[in-house]
């Protein structure tokens, strides 16, 4: 966990820097659509349209971890119960007949 810490700030530091380093104005064009902004508005943009996309394509697995989170237990509430009525009953074991 630290290691990737570590490695992610670094990356951030060098995207910053790199950011930074190029303040020139960029017309950036997307089918019918244009704006100016700076190196790091590209950069920062892209980053969120990253996270995003990653996130979105993430919500399928966390909605199915859940469902079987959730079976799970179901299962091991009906497992619990069987376990308390199989305790409540009287009789030890079955006696050994040879």
């Amino acid at each position: 966990m630290k290691f990737s810490m570590i490695v992610l700030v670094v990356l951030l530091a060098l995207v910053a820097a790199f950011g930074l380093q190029n303040p020139g104005v960029y017309t950036v064009r997307f089918l019918q659509l244009s704006w100016v902004t700076s190196m790091l508005g590209v950069i920062v943009a892209s980053f969120a349209a990253g996270v995003l996309g990653g996130w979105l394509a993430g919500l399928p697995g966390i909605f199915r971890r859940r469902a079987e989170a959730a079976a799970a237990a179901k299962r091991i509430r009906e497992l619990e119960a069987e376990v308390g009525d199989l305790k409540g009953k009287t009789g030890g074991p079955m006696p050994f007949a040879p």
